[in-house]
This record gives structure tokens, sequence and C-alpha cells, in this order.
């Protein structure tokens, strides 16, 4: 990428990065569009290249027992050298067209840090 262009605006009211990246899979500086779900969650793991994994927890309705039921799930997400989310920052994800084979969600944005990683 030209060291004067702009990074895109991606909507949303998220704010690119002040770092720019040649990735050609970020969304700011790359040729990816952000479109569909917008996930908040918690990364556990950044042992992948460029590549995250996001725990999110949400609270399921079981009508037998009128109860909610706390549950937990994992989204891989491609993680931009502008934006470098490390174990325990709380990020915002957005899904995007299928980046890899089970990686359809990038990082957008952080937005703080948990004080235990890997307990949200």
């Amino acid at each position: 990428m030209p060291k004067g262009k702009r990074p895109k605006n991606v909507g949303f009211g998220i704010t690119p990065p002040s770092e720019t990246c040649d990735d050609p899979k970020c969304p700011f500086h790359g040729d990816v569009r952000v479109r569909g779900l917008f996930l908040k969650g918690v990364v556990v793991s950044d042992k992948m290249q460029r590549t995250v994994v996001v725990q999110r927890e949400y609270l399921q309705y079981i009508p037998k027992y009128e109860r909610y039921m706390r549950k937990r799930s994992r989204v891989f997400a491609h993680n931009p050298p502008c934006i470098n989310a490390k174990e325990g920052d709380i990020v915002l994800i957005g899904e995007t067209r299928p980046l890899a084979r089970n990686v359809s969600f990038v990082v957008l944005q952080k937005l703080g840090r948990v004080k235990t990683p890997g307990k949200p």
C-alpha cells in the first residue's frame, strides 16, 4: 500500500487504526469488506499467524426449566498487523467473506483488556 493512501472507512462508527499495514485481508488497508454479524468477545489464543480465537459468552433460554443457561462459543478471526490483538484483549469482530477454511471474521477494534486472560 502506498504511504500516502488513507485507510478505508468500514462504517458503523469504527475508527481506523493509526498504524498502517500491507495485509490484503485487512478491512482498512486491504480488499476485504465487512458485512453481516458484529460480535464482541475475548481473545483466548493468539498462537496462529495473523489469526486469533475469540470466545464469547451468551445466555440461552431453556423453556422447560424457565431459566437461562450460560453458553460459550469460539470464533476464529483474522488479526491484521495494524490491530495486532493479543490474548486477553476484548475485541469487536465483523463478518466477511470466507478468508480461510475456518475464518470468516476479522478483528475490527480493540475495546479493552480482561483482568485474567482466558476467563471472560
